[in-house]
Protein backbone atom coordinates (compact mmCIF):
# COMPACT_ATOMS: atom_id res chain seq x y z
CA UNK A 1 0.00 0.00 0.00
CA UNK A 2 1.28 3.45 -0.90
CA UNK A 3 0.16 5.38 2.20
CA UNK A 4 0.56 8.70 0.40
CA UNK A 5 -1.88 7.83 -2.37
CA UNK A 6 -3.85 5.01 -0.83
CA UNK A 7 -3.02 2.83 -3.83
CA UNK A 8 -1.83 -0.73 -3.51
CA UNK A 9 1.50 -1.33 -5.22
CA UNK A 10 2.57 -4.58 -6.82
CA UNK A 11 5.10 -6.48 -4.72
CA UNK A 12 8.55 -7.14 -6.10
CA UNK A 13 8.45 -10.85 -5.22
CA UNK A 14 5.79 -12.43 -7.42
CA UNK A 15 4.75 -16.06 -7.39
CA UNK A 16 5.65 -17.92 -10.56
CA UNK A 17 3.29 -20.41 -12.19
CA UNK A 18 3.67 -24.05 -11.28
CA UNK A 19 5.79 -25.33 -14.15
CA UNK A 20 7.39 -28.45 -12.77
CA UNK A 21 10.86 -28.62 -14.27
CA UNK A 22 11.42 -24.87 -14.73
CA UNK A 23 10.24 -24.16 -11.20
CA UNK A 24 12.60 -26.76 -9.71
CA UNK A 25 15.56 -25.36 -11.58
CA UNK A 26 14.57 -21.78 -10.67
CA UNK A 27 14.25 -22.70 -6.99
CA UNK A 28 17.65 -24.38 -7.06
CA UNK A 29 19.25 -21.29 -8.63
CA UNK A 30 17.54 -18.99 -6.13
CA UNK A 31 18.89 -21.15 -3.31
CA UNK A 32 22.42 -20.96 -4.72
CA UNK A 33 22.36 -17.19 -5.16
CA UNK A 34 20.73 -16.72 -1.77
CA UNK A 35 23.73 -18.34 -0.11
CA UNK A 36 26.01 -15.94 -2.00
CA UNK A 37 24.36 -12.78 -0.72
CA UNK A 38 27.08 -12.23 1.86
CA UNK A 39 29.92 -12.08 -0.70
CA UNK A 40 30.76 -8.55 -1.81
CA UNK A 41 32.28 -9.28 -5.22
CA UNK A 42 31.33 -6.19 -7.26
CA UNK A 43 32.02 -7.96 -10.55
CA UNK A 44 29.94 -5.54 -12.62
CA UNK A 45 32.47 -2.71 -12.17
CA UNK A 46 35.22 -4.51 -14.13
CA UNK A 47 34.95 -6.59 -17.30
CA UNK A 48 38.46 -7.89 -16.55
CA UNK A 49 37.21 -9.42 -13.31
CA UNK A 50 34.01 -10.68 -14.91
CA UNK A 51 36.08 -12.88 -17.26
CA UNK A 52 36.85 -15.06 -14.22
CA UNK A 53 33.13 -15.83 -14.00
CA UNK A 54 33.23 -17.37 -17.49
CA UNK A 55 35.77 -19.96 -16.38
CA UNK A 56 33.94 -20.59 -13.11
CA UNK A 57 30.68 -21.22 -14.99
CA UNK A 58 32.47 -23.49 -17.50
CA UNK A 59 33.84 -25.56 -14.62
CA UNK A 60 30.39 -25.81 -13.06
CA UNK A 61 28.88 -26.97 -16.35
CA UNK A 62 31.51 -29.71 -16.61
CA UNK A 63 30.83 -30.77 -13.03
CA UNK A 64 27.07 -30.77 -13.71
CA UNK A 65 27.51 -32.95 -16.81
CA UNK A 66 29.54 -35.45 -14.77
CA UNK A 67 26.74 -35.54 -12.22
CA UNK A 68 24.18 -36.13 -15.00
CA UNK A 69 26.26 -39.02 -16.41
CA UNK A 70 26.40 -40.64 -12.95
CA UNK A 71 22.66 -40.22 -12.52
CA UNK A 72 22.02 -41.66 -15.98
CA UNK A 73 24.27 -44.65 -15.22
CA UNK A 74 22.44 -45.22 -11.95
CA UNK A 75 19.02 -44.95 -13.62
CA UNK A 76 20.17 -47.33 -16.35
CA UNK A 77 21.05 -49.93 -13.73
CA UNK A 78 17.73 -49.43 -11.94
CA UNK A 79 15.81 -49.63 -15.21
CA UNK A 80 17.61 -52.85 -16.20
CA UNK A 81 16.81 -54.37 -12.80
CA UNK A 82 13.15 -53.30 -13.06
CA UNK A 83 12.79 -54.88 -16.54
CA UNK A 84 14.38 -58.08 -15.33
CA UNK A 85 12.14 -58.26 -12.26
CA UNK A 86 9.03 -57.45 -14.32
CA UNK A 87 9.67 -60.42 -16.63
CA UNK A 88 10.44 -62.74 -13.70
CA UNK A 89 7.46 -61.75 -11.53
CA UNK A 90 5.07 -62.03 -14.49
CA UNK A 91 6.18 -65.64 -14.86
CA UNK A 92 6.24 -66.50 -11.14
CA UNK A 93 2.90 -64.85 -10.31
CA UNK A 94 1.14 -66.89 -12.99
CA UNK A 95 1.81 -70.15 -11.07
CA UNK A 96 3.39 -69.42 -7.67
CA UNK A 97 3.38 -72.98 -6.35
CA UNK A 98 4.59 -74.49 -9.59
CA UNK A 99 7.36 -71.85 -9.81
CA UNK A 100 8.52 -72.47 -6.22
CA UNK A 101 8.37 -76.22 -6.71
CA UNK A 102 11.79 -75.85 -8.23
CA UNK A 103 14.24 -75.51 -5.29
CA UNK A 104 16.55 -73.12 -7.20
CA UNK A 105 13.67 -70.69 -7.78
CA UNK A 106 12.77 -70.87 -4.09
CA UNK A 107 16.38 -70.17 -3.10
CA UNK A 108 16.72 -67.27 -5.54
CA UNK A 109 13.47 -65.66 -4.29
CA UNK A 110 14.77 -65.69 -0.72
CA UNK A 111 18.16 -64.38 -1.86
CA UNK A 112 16.64 -61.57 -3.91
CA UNK A 113 14.45 -60.31 -1.10
CA UNK A 114 17.19 -60.66 1.51
CA UNK A 115 20.17 -59.41 -0.50
CA UNK A 116 19.40 -58.05 -3.98
CA UNK A 117 16.51 -55.71 -3.14
CA UNK A 118 18.42 -54.13 -0.20
CA UNK A 119 21.36 -53.67 -2.59
CA UNK A 120 19.03 -51.90 -5.02
CA UNK A 121 17.86 -49.70 -2.15
CA UNK A 122 21.48 -48.70 -1.49
CA UNK A 123 21.90 -47.90 -5.20
CA UNK A 124 18.81 -45.69 -5.24
CA UNK A 125 19.97 -43.86 -2.11
CA UNK A 126 23.45 -43.20 -3.48
CA UNK A 127 24.16 -39.43 -3.50
CA UNK A 128 25.57 -38.88 -6.98
CA UNK A 129 25.37 -35.10 -6.48
CA UNK A 130 28.01 -35.01 -3.73
CA UNK A 131 30.88 -34.13 -6.09
CA UNK A 132 28.88 -31.48 -7.90
CA UNK A 133 27.68 -29.86 -4.65
CA UNK A 134 31.25 -29.87 -3.31
CA UNK A 135 32.50 -28.09 -6.43
CA UNK A 136 29.62 -25.63 -6.28
CA UNK A 137 30.42 -24.86 -2.65
CA UNK A 138 33.97 -23.94 -3.64
CA UNK A 139 32.91 -21.83 -6.63
CA UNK A 140 29.97 -20.00 -5.13
CA UNK A 141 32.12 -17.74 -2.93
CA UNK A 142 33.05 -16.04 -6.22
CA UNK A 143 29.48 -15.69 -7.50
CA UNK A 144 27.98 -12.24 -8.15
CA UNK A 145 25.67 -10.71 -5.58
CA UNK A 146 22.37 -8.82 -5.67
CA UNK A 147 24.46 -5.65 -5.89
CA UNK A 148 26.13 -7.00 -9.04
CA UNK A 149 22.79 -7.85 -10.64
CA UNK A 150 21.43 -4.41 -9.82
CA UNK A 151 24.63 -2.78 -11.09
CA UNK A 152 24.48 -4.77 -14.32
CA UNK A 153 20.84 -3.81 -14.87
CA UNK A 154 21.58 -0.13 -14.25
CA UNK A 155 24.48 -0.40 -16.70
CA UNK A 156 22.12 -1.58 -19.45
CA UNK A 157 19.75 1.28 -18.67
CA UNK A 158 22.66 3.74 -18.73
CA UNK A 159 23.68 2.50 -22.17
CA UNK A 160 20.05 2.69 -23.25
CA UNK A 161 19.87 6.36 -22.26
CA UNK A 162 23.33 7.51 -23.34
CA UNK A 163 23.24 5.95 -26.79
CA UNK A 164 19.48 6.34 -27.33
CA UNK A 165 18.79 2.64 -27.73
CA UNK A 166 15.24 1.35 -27.41
CA UNK A 167 14.50 -1.73 -25.32
CA UNK A 168 13.79 -3.79 -28.42
CA UNK A 169 17.27 -3.11 -29.84
CA UNK A 170 18.93 -4.19 -26.59
CA UNK A 171 16.64 -7.22 -26.26
CA UNK A 172 17.61 -8.39 -29.75
CA UNK A 173 21.29 -7.73 -29.04
CA UNK A 174 21.62 -5.50 -32.10
CA UNK A 175 24.60 -3.48 -30.90
CA UNK A 176 27.44 -2.15 -33.10
CA UNK A 177 30.74 -4.02 -33.13
CA UNK A 178 29.48 -7.17 -31.42
CA UNK A 179 31.03 -10.53 -32.33
CA UNK A 180 28.55 -12.69 -30.44
CA UNK A 181 24.78 -12.94 -30.62
CA UNK A 182 22.97 -12.22 -27.36
CA UNK A 183 19.22 -11.88 -26.92
CA UNK A 184 17.03 -11.22 -23.91
CA UNK A 185 13.98 -13.33 -23.20
CA UNK A 186 10.71 -11.89 -21.97
CA UNK A 187 11.65 -13.13 -18.49
CA UNK A 188 15.00 -11.27 -18.74
CA UNK A 189 13.21 -8.08 -19.72
CA UNK A 190 10.75 -8.55 -16.88
CA UNK A 191 13.71 -8.81 -14.49
CA UNK A 192 15.02 -5.50 -15.80
CA UNK A 193 11.67 -3.80 -15.34
CA UNK A 194 11.21 -5.18 -11.84
CA UNK A 195 14.68 -4.05 -10.74
CA UNK A 196 13.92 -0.55 -12.06
CA UNK A 197 10.59 -0.59 -10.20
CA UNK A 198 12.28 -1.60 -6.93
CA UNK A 199 14.59 1.41 -7.33
CA UNK A 200 11.63 3.76 -7.86
CA UNK A 201 12.73 4.25 -11.49
CA UNK A 202 9.30 4.22 -13.14
CA UNK A 203 10.61 5.62 -16.43
CA UNK A 204 12.70 2.50 -17.12
CA UNK A 205 10.05 0.27 -15.55
CA UNK A 206 7.66 1.36 -18.32
CA UNK A 207 10.24 0.89 -21.09
CA UNK A 208 11.06 -2.67 -20.07
CA UNK A 209 7.56 -3.81 -19.09
CA UNK A 210 6.31 -2.62 -22.49
CA UNK A 211 9.05 -4.70 -24.10
CA UNK A 212 7.88 -7.76 -22.14
CA UNK A 213 4.34 -7.25 -23.44
CA UNK A 214 5.66 -6.88 -26.97
CA UNK A 215 7.51 -10.20 -26.78
CA UNK A 216 4.60 -11.99 -25.10
CA UNK A 217 2.17 -10.62 -27.71
CA UNK A 218 4.51 -12.01 -30.38
CA UNK A 219 3.96 -15.49 -28.95
CA UNK A 220 7.16 -15.96 -26.95
CA UNK A 221 6.85 -18.60 -24.22
CA UNK A 222 7.76 -17.33 -20.77
CA UNK A 223 7.22 -17.94 -17.08
CA UNK A 224 6.16 -14.30 -16.70
CA UNK A 225 2.47 -13.71 -17.38
CA UNK A 226 0.82 -10.69 -18.95
CA UNK A 227 -1.09 -10.13 -15.72
CA UNK A 228 2.15 -9.75 -13.79
CA UNK A 229 3.49 -7.27 -16.35
CA UNK A 230 0.29 -5.20 -16.38
CA UNK A 231 0.34 -5.08 -12.58
CA UNK A 232 3.72 -3.31 -12.60
CA UNK A 233 3.09 -1.29 -15.74
CA UNK A 234 -0.20 0.20 -14.61
CA UNK A 235 1.27 1.49 -11.37
CA UNK A 236 4.44 2.79 -13.08
CA UNK A 237 2.51 4.90 -15.63
CA UNK A 238 0.35 6.19 -12.78
CA UNK A 239 3.51 7.36 -11.00
CA UNK A 240 4.54 9.12 -14.22
CA UNK A 241 1.28 11.07 -14.13
CA UNK A 242 -0.60 9.16 -16.84
CA UNK A 243 -3.85 8.42 -15.02
CA UNK A 244 -5.81 7.60 -18.18
CA UNK A 245 -3.40 4.92 -19.31
CA UNK A 246 -3.09 3.53 -15.78
CA UNK A 247 -6.87 3.06 -15.82
CA UNK A 248 -6.77 1.44 -19.26
CA UNK A 249 -4.00 -1.00 -18.25
CA UNK A 250 -5.77 -1.89 -15.01
CA UNK A 251 -8.95 -2.76 -16.93
CA UNK A 252 -6.88 -4.91 -19.24
CA UNK A 253 -5.38 -6.65 -16.22
CA UNK A 254 -8.82 -7.37 -14.79
CA UNK A 255 -9.96 -8.79 -18.13
CA UNK A 256 -7.14 -11.34 -17.84
CA UNK A 257 -7.57 -11.96 -14.11
CA UNK A 258 -11.01 -10.83 -12.82
CA UNK A 259 -10.19 -12.04 -9.30
CA UNK A 260 -7.05 -9.86 -9.01
CA UNK A 261 -7.79 -8.14 -5.70
CA UNK A 262 -5.21 -5.36 -5.97
CA UNK A 263 -6.27 -4.49 -9.51
CA UNK A 264 -9.88 -4.17 -8.39
CA UNK A 265 -8.91 -1.75 -5.65
CA UNK A 266 -6.66 0.22 -8.00
CA UNK A 267 -9.43 0.47 -10.60
CA UNK A 268 -11.80 2.07 -8.13
CA UNK A 269 -9.04 4.37 -6.89
CA UNK A 270 -8.10 5.49 -10.44
CA UNK A 271 -11.74 6.06 -11.38
CA UNK A 272 -12.22 8.24 -8.32
CA UNK A 273 -9.10 10.28 -9.13
CA UNK A 274 -10.20 10.67 -12.72
CA UNK A 275 -13.61 11.89 -11.65
CA UNK A 276 -12.02 14.44 -9.33
CA UNK A 277 -9.75 15.55 -12.15
CA UNK A 278 -12.68 16.05 -14.50
CA UNK A 279 -14.45 18.17 -11.92
CA UNK A 280 -11.41 20.46 -11.61
CA UNK A 281 -10.70 20.70 -15.30
CA UNK A 282 -12.47 23.39 -17.26
CA UNK A 283 -10.66 24.01 -20.50
CA UNK A 284 -6.97 23.41 -19.90
CA UNK A 285 -5.44 20.10 -20.86
CA UNK A 286 -3.55 18.40 -18.10
CA UNK A 287 -0.12 16.83 -18.30
CA UNK A 288 -1.73 13.46 -17.84
CA UNK A 289 -3.85 13.91 -20.96
CA UNK A 290 -0.84 14.98 -22.99
CA UNK A 291 1.07 11.94 -21.77
CA UNK A 292 -1.84 9.70 -22.76
CA UNK A 293 -1.99 11.20 -26.23
CA UNK A 294 1.71 10.74 -26.82
CA UNK A 295 2.19 7.45 -24.96
CA UNK A 296 5.83 8.54 -24.48
CA UNK A 297 7.32 9.64 -21.18
CA UNK A 298 10.13 12.11 -20.61
CA UNK A 299 13.31 10.90 -19.00
CA UNK A 300 13.53 12.50 -15.53
CA UNK A 301 16.06 15.27 -14.97
CA UNK A 302 19.02 14.39 -12.78
CA UNK A 303 21.93 16.01 -10.95
CA UNK A 304 24.21 16.54 -13.97
CA UNK A 305 23.54 19.93 -15.65
CA UNK A 306 25.45 19.07 -18.85
CA UNK A 307 23.89 15.61 -19.22
CA UNK A 308 22.57 16.23 -22.75
CA UNK A 309 25.84 17.70 -24.02
CA UNK A 310 27.90 14.96 -22.41
CA UNK A 311 25.78 12.13 -23.83
CA UNK A 312 25.60 13.74 -27.28
CA UNK A 313 29.40 13.81 -27.42
CA UNK A 314 29.48 10.17 -26.34
CA UNK A 315 27.35 9.37 -29.41
CA UNK A 316 29.71 11.40 -31.60
CA UNK A 317 27.18 14.21 -31.96
CA UNK A 318 27.75 17.90 -31.26
CA UNK A 319 31.52 17.77 -31.72
CA UNK A 320 32.67 21.36 -32.31
CA UNK A 321 35.61 20.50 -34.53
CA UNK A 322 34.87 23.17 -37.13
CA UNK A 323 36.85 23.37 -40.40
CA UNK A 324 38.52 26.54 -39.11
CA UNK A 325 39.64 24.80 -35.92
CA UNK A 326 40.68 21.69 -37.82
CA UNK A 327 43.09 23.79 -39.91
CA UNK A 328 44.96 24.60 -36.69
CA UNK A 329 45.57 20.92 -35.88
CA UNK A 330 48.76 19.28 -37.08
CA UNK A 331 50.82 16.09 -36.91
CA UNK A 332 54.54 16.10 -36.14
CA UNK A 333 57.41 14.09 -34.72
CA UNK A 334 57.92 14.92 -31.05
CA UNK A 335 61.38 14.83 -29.47
CA UNK A 336 60.45 16.33 -26.09
CA UNK A 337 62.51 19.53 -26.24
CA UNK A 338 65.41 17.58 -27.74
CA UNK A 339 65.42 14.90 -25.06
CA UNK A 340 68.35 12.61 -26.01
CA UNK A 341 66.23 9.45 -25.88
CA UNK A 342 63.65 10.96 -28.24
CA UNK A 343 66.13 12.43 -30.67
CA UNK A 344 66.94 8.87 -31.70
CA UNK A 345 63.34 7.66 -31.69
CA UNK A 346 60.82 10.54 -31.63
CA UNK A 347 57.13 9.89 -31.05
CA UNK A 348 54.37 10.67 -33.52
CA UNK A 349 52.32 13.52 -32.07
CA UNK A 350 48.87 14.56 -33.28
CA UNK A 351 46.85 17.58 -32.17
CA UNK A 352 43.39 16.60 -30.91
CA UNK A 353 42.39 20.12 -29.82
CA UNK A 354 43.94 23.54 -30.12
CA UNK A 355 42.90 25.40 -26.95
CA UNK A 356 43.38 23.98 -24.42
CA UNK A 357 46.07 22.02 -26.20
CA UNK A 358 45.28 18.29 -26.17
CA UNK A 359 47.64 15.97 -28.03
CA UNK A 360 47.75 12.27 -28.85
CA UNK A 361 50.96 10.25 -29.03
CA UNK A 362 51.21 7.04 -31.04
CA UNK A 363 52.98 3.76 -30.21
CA UNK A 364 53.55 4.80 -26.61
CA UNK A 365 53.12 1.27 -25.24
CA UNK A 366 53.75 -2.06 -26.97
CA UNK A 367 51.32 -4.98 -26.80
CA UNK A 368 53.80 -6.85 -24.59
CA UNK A 369 54.00 -3.94 -22.14
CA UNK A 370 50.23 -3.57 -22.09
CA UNK A 371 49.70 -7.28 -21.40
CA UNK A 372 52.28 -7.26 -18.61
CA UNK A 373 50.79 -4.19 -16.93
CA UNK A 374 47.30 -5.70 -17.13
CA UNK A 375 48.66 -8.95 -15.70
CA UNK A 376 50.19 -7.32 -12.61
CA UNK A 377 47.30 -4.87 -12.15
CA UNK A 378 44.43 -7.36 -12.34
CA UNK A 379 44.96 -8.98 -8.88
CA UNK A 380 45.05 -5.50 -7.32
CA UNK A 381 41.93 -4.11 -8.99
CA UNK A 382 39.46 -2.55 -6.56
CA UNK A 383 36.39 -0.36 -7.01
CA UNK A 384 37.51 3.08 -8.19
CA UNK A 385 36.77 5.87 -5.75
CA UNK A 386 36.24 9.62 -5.83
CA UNK A 387 37.10 12.19 -3.20
CA UNK A 388 34.21 13.83 -1.40
CA UNK A 389 34.66 17.60 -1.97
CA UNK A 390 33.36 18.43 1.51
CA UNK A 391 35.23 15.86 3.64
CA UNK A 392 38.14 14.92 1.39
CA UNK A 393 37.38 11.23 2.12
CA UNK A 394 37.58 8.66 -0.68
CA UNK A 395 34.29 6.94 -1.45
CA UNK A 396 32.63 4.95 -4.26
CA UNK A 397 30.09 6.68 -6.48
CA UNK A 398 27.53 5.62 -9.08
CA UNK A 399 28.97 8.11 -11.57
CA UNK A 400 32.32 6.29 -11.61
CA UNK A 401 31.95 2.64 -12.63
CA UNK A 402 35.35 1.00 -12.94
CA UNK A 403 38.04 -0.77 -10.96
CA UNK A 404 41.56 0.54 -10.58
CA UNK A 405 44.90 -0.35 -9.08
CA UNK A 406 48.08 1.60 -8.39
CA UNK A 407 51.42 0.25 -9.59
CA UNK A 408 54.81 1.11 -8.14
CA UNK A 409 58.07 0.91 -10.04
CA UNK A 410 59.18 -1.94 -7.75
CA UNK A 411 56.23 -4.04 -8.95
CA UNK A 412 57.83 -4.72 -12.31
CA UNK A 413 60.53 -3.22 -14.57
CA UNK A 414 57.88 -2.39 -17.18
CA UNK A 415 56.28 0.13 -14.79
CA UNK A 416 59.54 2.03 -14.36
CA UNK A 417 60.11 1.92 -18.12
CA UNK A 418 56.67 3.37 -18.90
CA UNK A 419 57.11 6.07 -16.24
CA UNK A 420 60.44 7.16 -17.75
CA UNK A 421 58.85 7.25 -21.19
CA UNK A 422 56.05 9.55 -20.00
CA UNK A 423 58.65 11.79 -18.39
CA UNK A 424 60.63 12.01 -21.63
CA UNK A 425 57.52 12.76 -23.71
CA UNK A 426 56.09 15.46 -21.43
CA UNK A 427 59.32 17.00 -20.23
CA UNK A 428 57.91 16.87 -16.69
CA UNK A 429 59.41 15.03 -13.74
CA UNK A 430 57.70 11.93 -12.40
CA UNK A 431 59.39 12.29 -9.01
CA UNK A 432 56.38 14.19 -7.63
CA UNK A 433 53.79 12.44 -9.80
CA UNK A 434 51.28 9.94 -8.47
CA UNK A 435 51.74 6.22 -8.99
CA UNK A 436 50.69 4.71 -12.30
CA UNK A 437 46.95 4.08 -12.08
CA UNK A 438 45.48 1.24 -14.14
CA UNK A 439 41.71 1.15 -14.66
CA UNK A 440 39.36 -1.38 -16.20
CA UNK A 441 35.79 -0.34 -16.93
CA UNK A 442 32.86 -2.63 -16.19
CA UNK A 443 29.43 -3.01 -17.77
CA UNK A 444 28.52 0.42 -19.11
CA UNK A 445 31.68 1.60 -17.35
CA UNK A 446 31.98 5.37 -17.14
CA UNK A 447 33.30 8.35 -15.23
CA UNK A 448 30.93 11.29 -15.55
CA UNK A 449 32.24 14.86 -16.10
CA UNK A 450 34.87 15.83 -13.54
CA UNK A 451 38.07 17.79 -13.06
CA UNK A 452 41.39 16.09 -12.46
CA UNK A 453 42.73 19.06 -10.47
CA UNK A 454 41.67 20.04 -6.97
CA UNK A 455 39.45 23.10 -6.81
CA UNK A 456 37.53 24.97 -4.15
CA UNK A 457 33.72 24.74 -4.52
CA UNK A 458 31.97 27.87 -5.77
CA UNK A 459 30.17 29.80 -3.06
CA UNK A 460 27.04 31.44 -4.49
CA UNK A 461 27.05 33.90 -1.57
CA UNK A 462 30.49 35.20 -2.45
CA UNK A 463 30.56 38.59 -4.15
CA UNK A 464 32.09 38.54 -7.59
CA UNK A 465 33.92 41.75 -6.75
CA UNK A 466 36.85 41.81 -4.37
CA UNK A 467 40.46 40.69 -4.41
CA UNK A 468 41.99 37.23 -4.37
CA UNK A 469 42.81 37.40 -0.66
CA UNK A 470 39.13 37.67 0.28
CA UNK A 471 38.37 34.65 -1.87
CA UNK A 472 41.13 32.62 -0.27
CA UNK A 473 39.98 33.37 3.25
CA UNK A 474 36.42 32.51 2.34
CA UNK A 475 37.53 28.99 1.41
CA UNK A 476 40.12 28.58 4.13
CA UNK A 477 38.14 25.77 5.78
CA UNK A 478 37.57 23.77 2.59
CA UNK A 479 39.43 20.50 2.05
CA UNK A 480 42.68 20.60 0.07
CA UNK A 481 42.65 17.03 -1.23
CA UNK A 482 46.35 17.00 -2.20
CA UNK A 483 47.71 18.87 0.81
CA UNK A 484 48.90 15.68 2.50
CA UNK A 485 51.05 14.84 -0.54
CA UNK A 486 52.99 18.08 -0.30
CA UNK A 487 53.40 18.14 -4.09
CA UNK A 488 50.84 20.76 -5.06
CA UNK A 489 47.95 20.35 -7.48
CA UNK A 490 47.67 18.03 -10.48
CA UNK A 491 49.29 20.06 -13.21
CA UNK A 492 48.81 17.57 -16.08
CA UNK A 493 47.21 14.28 -17.10
CA UNK A 494 48.82 11.58 -19.27
CA UNK A 495 46.25 8.96 -20.30
CA UNK A 496 47.29 5.68 -21.97
CA UNK A 497 44.71 3.69 -23.94
CA UNK A 498 45.55 0.02 -23.41
CA UNK A 499 42.73 -1.43 -25.50
CA UNK A 500 40.54 -0.68 -28.47
CA UNK A 501 36.84 -0.30 -27.72
CA UNK A 502 34.33 -1.59 -30.27
CA UNK A 503 31.67 1.00 -29.38
CA UNK A 504 31.46 3.82 -26.85
CA UNK A 505 34.13 4.61 -24.26
CA UNK A 506 35.24 7.98 -25.66
CA UNK A 507 36.96 10.65 -23.57
CA UNK A 508 34.88 13.80 -23.97
CA UNK A 509 35.22 17.44 -22.90
CA UNK A 510 31.69 18.90 -22.63
CA UNK A 511 32.78 22.54 -22.35
CA UNK A 512 34.92 22.22 -25.48
CA UNK A 513 32.65 19.96 -27.51
CA UNK A 514 35.58 17.58 -28.00
CA UNK A 515 35.52 13.78 -28.22
CA UNK A 516 38.62 11.56 -28.26
CA UNK A 517 38.22 7.88 -29.12
CA UNK A 518 40.37 5.11 -27.61
CA UNK A 519 43.11 3.62 -29.79
CA UNK A 520 45.23 0.87 -28.30
CA UNK A 521 48.86 1.89 -27.74
CA UNK A 522 48.17 5.63 -27.99
CA UNK A 523 48.09 8.22 -25.23
CA UNK A 524 46.57 11.67 -24.80
CA UNK A 525 48.06 14.49 -22.76
CA UNK A 526 46.78 17.84 -21.51
CA UNK A 527 47.54 20.41 -18.80
CA UNK A 528 44.94 20.78 -16.05
CA UNK A 529 46.41 24.05 -14.76
CA UNK A 530 47.23 27.27 -16.52
CA UNK A 531 50.82 28.49 -16.22
CA UNK A 532 49.63 30.79 -13.44
CA UNK A 533 48.66 27.78 -11.34
CA UNK A 534 44.95 28.48 -11.76
CA UNK A 535 42.77 25.55 -12.76
CA UNK A 536 41.79 25.37 -16.42
CA UNK A 537 38.08 24.75 -16.09
CA UNK A 538 37.79 23.94 -19.77
CA UNK A 539 39.45 20.58 -19.05
CA UNK A 540 36.35 19.18 -17.33
CA UNK A 541 36.09 15.77 -19.01
CA UNK A 542 34.40 12.39 -18.81
CA UNK A 543 34.87 8.76 -19.76
CA UNK A 544 31.78 7.74 -21.74
CA UNK A 545 30.02 4.44 -20.95
CA UNK A 546 31.51 1.45 -22.76
CA UNK A 547 28.78 0.16 -25.07
CA UNK A 548 30.62 -2.84 -26.51
CA UNK A 549 34.10 -3.96 -25.57
CA UNK A 550 36.53 -4.04 -22.66
CA UNK A 551 38.27 -0.74 -21.90
CA UNK A 552 41.66 -0.66 -20.18
CA UNK A 553 43.53 2.59 -19.50
CA UNK A 554 46.45 3.71 -17.38
CA UNK A 555 47.25 7.25 -16.37
CA UNK A 556 49.86 9.36 -14.67
CA UNK A 557 48.97 12.55 -12.85
CA UNK A 558 51.88 15.01 -12.71
CA UNK A 559 51.96 17.48 -9.79
CA UNK A 560 53.19 21.07 -9.56
CA UNK A 561 56.24 20.60 -7.33
CA UNK A 562 59.39 19.91 -9.23
CA UNK A 563 58.05 21.43 -12.46
CA UNK A 564 59.03 25.03 -11.62
CA UNK A 565 61.83 25.15 -14.20
CA UNK A 566 60.35 22.54 -16.52
CA UNK A 567 57.13 24.50 -16.99
CA UNK A 568 57.75 28.07 -15.77
CA UNK A 569 54.89 30.17 -14.42
CA UNK A 570 53.12 32.68 -16.63
CA UNK A 571 53.06 36.41 -16.03
CA UNK A 572 49.27 36.72 -15.90
CA UNK A 573 46.41 34.81 -14.32
CA UNK A 574 45.25 33.33 -17.63
CA UNK A 575 48.64 32.31 -19.02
Amino acid sequence: MDWKTGQVQPQSSVMLPSVTMKLQVSMLLVAWFGVLGCVQAEFFTSIGHMTDLIYAEKDLVQSLKEYILMEEAKLSKIKSWANKMEALTSKSAADPEGYLAHPVNAYKLVKRLNTDWPALEDLVLQDSAAGFIANLSVQRQFFPTDEDEMGAAKALMRLQDTYKLDSDTISKGELPGTKYQAVMSADDCFGMGRLAYNEGDYYHTVLWMEQVLKQLDAGEEAITTKAQVLDYLSYAVFQLGDLHRALELTRRLLSLDPSHERAGGNLRYFERLLEEERDKMVSNQTEAELATQEGIYERPMDYLPERDVYESLCRGEGVKLTPRRQKRLFCRYHHGNRTPQLLIAPFKEEDEWDSPHIVRYYDVMSDEEINRIKEIAKPKLARATVRDPKTGVLTVASYRVSKSSWLEEDDDPVVARVNRRMQHITGLTVKTAELLQVANYGMGGQYEPHFDFSRRPFDSGLKTEGNRLATFLNYNDEQDVFKHLGTGNRVATFLNYMSDVEAGGATVFPDLGAAIWPKKGTAVFWYNLLRSGEGDYRTRHAACPVLVGCKWVSNKWFHERGQEFLRPCGSTEVD
